[in-house]
C-alpha cells in the first residue's frame, strides 16, 4: 500500500511529487559532483534552487540510505554506498574497465599522463587517468567538466556534427580560454575536420599554457567517436616524440574500437 498515491490526490498530482522528488535527488547529487567537495546545507539549496525543508529532507534520507554523509561540521558529501556503486559500474562495463589496462600500460611504457576521455553533456570530462612518474605532471582531473573547445578530445568527439549544430551545442562563453584569448568558431570548425581526416587531434597552450595534448578516438560500433585517449604532454616535446606517442595511442584505441 505504501506505493499508492495518496487516495486525496490525483494520480498524476502524487506522480508529479515523486518526479520533482527524483529531479531534485538528481540536482543535489550533480552539485556534489561538480562542487568536488563538501558542501553546507545552505550552499546546496542556493545551488539547487529547492526548498531548504527539502534539501533537509533528502539529506536525512540518503544519508540513512549511505548514499551522502554529514561530516562533524554539518557539511554534506557522498557516502560510502556511492563508492561501491561506482565500483559496480567500473566492474560491468567493459570499456572502462579495458580502457584502465590501456592506460596504465600506455603511462608506464611512455612516462606520461593519459587519460580516458568523454562528453558530459555539452562539456569534456576526464573519465580516467593515469600519470607517468615524471616529477612534473600536466593533466586535468578526473571528473571535472571542461569546456570542450579548450581540449583536443573536444575536436575528435564532434566530428559527426556540423558547424550549426556545434554552434548551437557549445554555449558562446566555452570559446573563452582562461587568460581571456577567445578560439575563433572558423578557426575550430576547421581544426575538428582536421581531426577527423588525420584520426587524430593536437592542440597546444590552450587551458594550460605549458600542455600539449594528443587525442585519438575510441570509436563506437557504428564508426562513431564516444571516448578518446590522450596524452597530456609538455610543449618542449619534439615532433618525434609527439609522433611517436600519437602512434602508440592510435594502436591503443584500435583495441577498443566497437566495444
Amino acid at each position: 500500500m505504501s506505493d499508492m498515491p495518496n487516495a486525496s490526490e490525483p494520480p498524476a498530482v502524487a506522480s508529479g511529487k515523486r518526479a520533482r522528488g527524483v529531479d531534485r535527488v538528481i540536482d543535489l547529487c550533480t552539485q556534489l559532483h561538480r562542487h568536488k567537495a563538501p558542501m553546507t546545507p545552505r550552499e546546496l539549496v542556493e545551488a539547487t534552487g529547492a526548498p531548504r525543508s527539502s534539501v533537509y529532507e533528502l539529506v536525512s534520507i540518503l544519508s540513512e540510505a549511505g548514499w551522502l554523509e554529514v561530516d562533524r561540521d554539518g557539511r554534506i558529501f557522498f557516502g560510502r554506498a556511492m563508492h561501491l556503486f561506482g565500483l559496480d559500474y567500473a566492474h560491468h562495463n567493459d570499456l572502462i574497465s579495458r580502457a584502465r589496462s590501456v592506460l596504465r600500460q600506455l603511462a608506464a611504457e611512455f612516462n606520461e599522463t593519459s587519460q580516458f576521455c568523454m562528453l558530459e553533456g555539452n562539456k569534456y570530462t576526464v573519465v580516467l587517468d593515469d600519470n607517468g612518474t615524471r616529477p612534473f605532471r600536466i593533466s586535468a582531473d578526473t571528473g571535472v567538466r571542461i569546456p570542450i573547445p579548450w581540449t583536443a578530445s573536444g575536436r575528435v568527439l564532434l566530428g559527426d556534427m556540423t558547424p550549426e549544430a556545434i554552434t548551437d551545442f557549445i554555449p558562446a562563453k566555452d570559446f573563452i580560454l582562461p587568460d581571456g584569448r577567445e578560439i575563433v568558431r572558423e578557426a575550430f570548425f576547421a581544426e575538428i575536420d582536421r581531426a577527423r581526416e588525420q584520426g587524430h587531434a593536437m592542440t597546444e597552450g590552450l587551458a594550460d599554457s605549458f600542455a600539449c595534448c594528443l587525442a585519438v578516438p575510441v570509436l563506437d560500433q557504428g564508426g562513431h567517436a564516444h571516448a578518446t585517449l590522450c596524452f597530456t604532454i609538455g610543449r618542449d616535446a619534439t615532433t618525434a616524440r609527439r609522433d611517436e606517442l600519437l602512434k602508440a595511442l592510435k594502436q591503443a584505441a584500435r583495441t577498443l574500437y566497437g566495444h
